[in-house]
């Protein structure tokens, strides 16, 4: 998933940890300052259905209905077959462990049902914390935490790659963790101490993948090694756990550059091994799938590929394509499915055989597809593509007809080998960008989104019957905007193939494209805002490398558009929700507050002085009310203006603030409640004010941190103590009072 990420100060807080491993004994590590909440809140997610990249998923071979899934951005599940669901396993991760929601590898006890580790970390960037391992003795319930010396890359090149972690067959207490920049790791207390395998012959470096699965074949292990030329070794053994040794005769060339998955059939003892000239999940234009005789025949490779790439598709594109995952049936030798990865062109598949490779069906072509369930899933189109993204793919040990497969939006499963639906319940995985409660009409809730556009939320439990914002369709969203007295029309832009702008009439039911746009927009549509009355737009406009640009301002729906010049530039619009003729920007780079109070079409200095230097510091305006603005400064605190920004209070009841929203009043005050993501005293948390921010009651709890929420945050305006909070990759959380 392509997501904006938090900024670089909220690193991990494990990073200052001593330069040995050190175990954890109790999770999570976080202290409630400010005590328990009150009052209580139920918390439960706005149901979407996915829409994140899951980049693995592991079947419990020992358990009938007890599987795992990991993603990149939000965390790792555990099935739940009784409720057919997904349970979320990392919620309890908080603001300082936002690092640790990228799951890099994830692995099982066959011999202990009960037992599941996690290898987390998302990037190995320096301002990225370090990596960490959990293991639980309850699949997941609690979990004990080793943090690590190194970094992981769970939302890097790579990420949708074989487990990097693995339990050794021949003893349950050791375990193998592959590293992309610092060679393979060991453990011999069950993940409590790490330290460097001796005897591995992967030479580690800087910039490169590492290890890019481990796998058992028998008592024999397997590491697979992304850092291959092609045609030095990538795939090593061991059958002492000591002794290392290049696989012989392994294929080379760039069809089998970079081992991705494996998976062995222990019937016919053959090891089948995915390749692709790339990582993934992008960037591959070829690959092949191998198998490896480990019993009879020992040391036999043959070439199994289903489709070779590189040929023409009936439009006359190339068909280039790496190939992704690969299971086998446990239960019918030689039978096993392969996916291919990143064929834009024809469109990836997932191959079935049941000889062992001789021959292959696409089970694509017999596929019929159900996303009644997460309509979004078309796209905007008439019907779903088969997959994308297909990296992560499991046969159920249990159902030789249970196919799961993972796509950069959602999992599709099948019991029939024909019939595919998401089996997604539970799994949210939304980066979320924008949130806005309106005060009157069916939907409670709109959002914007990353990589899935805009939503209109009639229900909170179930997906959008509409699926996302169409006419124009939006891959990532980057404004949403409403008539505070109009709350009929509503603006939104984002990065879409035929448009980045459009307009609503009907609370966003239904849209259609702005006449006209700025020729900047396709390339850098930037925020937008509506004054009270739906009389006056601005949108801005930053560049995905950062280059910011003067505001654009249109007083006729978008058919016509002229530069603000006094407008600073990059900043985010706010309009006013009581005066149609009062816009603000908060200029970050200087600490200026700028005004209009002609409709937008002019801006001058107000507040200067304030802090300054971060693009995420957030602007809101009170409800009803002129000139009230709130600022979000981050560590620097909250501050208030009541005179439209020509000055500005810093308040003393929080230190840090990170966004802020507003909903229903409490009964008898006469103030909208506030909500705010920051911190009154040691850790980072959810509050609620019903007095003007004078004081705040922690309403979420240890067990619902979700990592990095400061992007938005909104209360309802009909419903009291209900708040809506985007997380970056657990989708949209909302909370009621119990």
């Amino acid at each position: 998933m392509l997501t904006s990420g938090p900024s670089r100060r909220a690193v991990l807080a494990a990073t200052a940890a001593t330069a040995a491993v050190t175990a954890v004994a109790s999770f999570p590590a976080v202290a409630a300052a400010a005590g328990s909440p009150s009052p209580s809140y139920r918390w439960r997610q706005v149901v979407i259905g996915g829409t994140g990249f899951v980049s693995g998923v592991l079947f419990h071979p020992s358990v009938r209905g007890l599987a795992y899934a990991r993603t990149d951005i939000g965390g790792a599940y555990r099935w739940d077959d009784r409720s057919a669901r997904w349970v979320p396993l990392n919620d309890d991760l908080g603001w300082d462990d936002w690092n640790l929601l990228g799951v890099e590898a994830m692995a099982v006890d066959p011999a202990h049902p009960e037992r599941v580790y996690l290898a987390l970390g998302t990037y190995t960037q320096s301002w990225a914390g370090n990596g960490a391992v959990l293991r639980s003795e309850d699949r997941g319930a609690t979990w004990a935490r080793t943090d690590l010396t190194v970094k992981l890359g769970g939302n890097e090149d790579g990420r949708g790659t074989g487990e990097r972690l693995l339990v050794d067959p021949r003893d349950s207490d050791t375990l193998w963790l592959g590293t992309r920049h610092d060679g393979l790791l060991k453990s011999t207390d069950r993940g409590a101490t790490w330290s460097t395998a001796s005897g591995f012959p992967g030479t580690p470096s800087a910039g490169g993948q590492g290890v890019t699965l481990l796998v058992a074949a028998g008592r024999t292990l397997y590491a697979g090694w992304g850092d291959s030329d092609g045609t030095t070794p990538n795939l090593f053994r061991t059958a002492d756990g000591t002794t290392w040794e290049a696989v012989p005769g392994q294929p080379s060339g760039t069809a089998a550059k970079v081992p991705i998955r494996a998976s062995y059939d222990c019937h016919t003892r053959e090891l089948y091994v995915t390749y692709a000239d790339a990582p993934g999940p992008n960037g591959q234009s070829d690959g092949s799938v191998h198998k490896l005789a480990t019993g009879k025949g020992s040391g036999t490779w043959t070439d199994v590929t289903p489709v070779k790439p590189g040929g023409t598709t009936s439009d006359g594109s190339s068909d280039t394509f790496g190939y992704g995952g690969v299971s086998v049936d446990a239960r019918r030798p030689g039978t096993l499915v392969v996916s291919t990865n990143d064929r834009w062109a024809a469109g990836d598949t997932v191959y079935r055989s049941t000889n062992g490779g001789r021959t292959w069906t696409s089970l694509k072509d017999s596929a019929v597809l159900d996303v009644s369930e997460t309509p979004f899933l078309t796209f905007g189109a008439d019907r779903p593509k088969f997959g994308w993204w297909i990296q992560a793919l499991a046969l159920d040990p249990y159902d030789s007809k249970h196919i799961v497969y993972g796509t950069g939006a959602t999992l599709y499963g099948t019991r029939d080998l024909k019939h595919w639906a998401p089996q997604i319940r539970g799994l949210e995985e939304t980066s979320v960008r924008h949130l806005i409660s309106p005060p009157t009409g069916q939907a409670h809730l709109l959002s914007g989104l990353g990589d899935v556009g805009v939503m209109y939320h009639e229900r909170l439990t179930a997906s959008p019957s509409r699926g996302m914002a169409s006419n124009p369709a939006f891959g990532s969203a980057t404004g949403l905007a409403q008539a505070a007295a109009k709350p009929s029309y509503v603006v939104r832009t984002g990065f879409g193939d035929h448009g980045n702008g459009a307009f609503s009439n009907d609370g966003g039911r239904t849209w259609a494209p702005f006449a006209t746009q700025p020729a900047l927009a396709k390339d850098a549509p930037g925020p937008i805002a509506v004054n009270t009355d739906g009389g006056v737009l601005l949108w801005t406009f930053v560049h995905w490398d950062g280059t910011k640009y003067p505001a654009q301002r249109s007083t006729d729906n978008g058919a016509g558009w002229s530069e603000v010049p006094t407008f600073p530039k990059g900043a985010t619009p706010v309009a006013d929700p009581a005066d149609p003729k009062r816009f603000y920007a908060y200029d970050t780079d200087t600490g200026t507050l700028y005004a209009s109070t002609d409709g937008g079409l002019s801006f001058t200095a107000g507040a200067t002085g304030l802090p300054s230097g971060d693009t995420q510091f957030e602007l809101v305006a009170a409800p009803g009310r002129v000139g009230d603005l709130w600022l979000s400064v981050k560590w620097n605190g909250l501050y208030r203006s009541t005179d439209g920004g020509a000055t500005f209070t810093k308040l003393t009841s929080c230190w840090a603030s990170y966004t802020l929203g507003f909903g229903k009043a409490a009964e008898g005050a006469d103030y909208p409640a506030l909500y705010l993501v920051g911190s009154t005293e040691s850790i980072t948390a959810v509050y609620r004010s019903d007095d003007e921010a004078r004081t705040w009651v922690r309403i979420n709890d240890d067990r619902h941190q979700w990592g990095w929420t400061g992007e938005t945050i909104s209360g309802d305006p009909r419903v009291y103590g209900r708040v809506y909070i985007a997380t970056n990759g657990r989708g949209i959380q909302y909370g009621d009072v119990v």
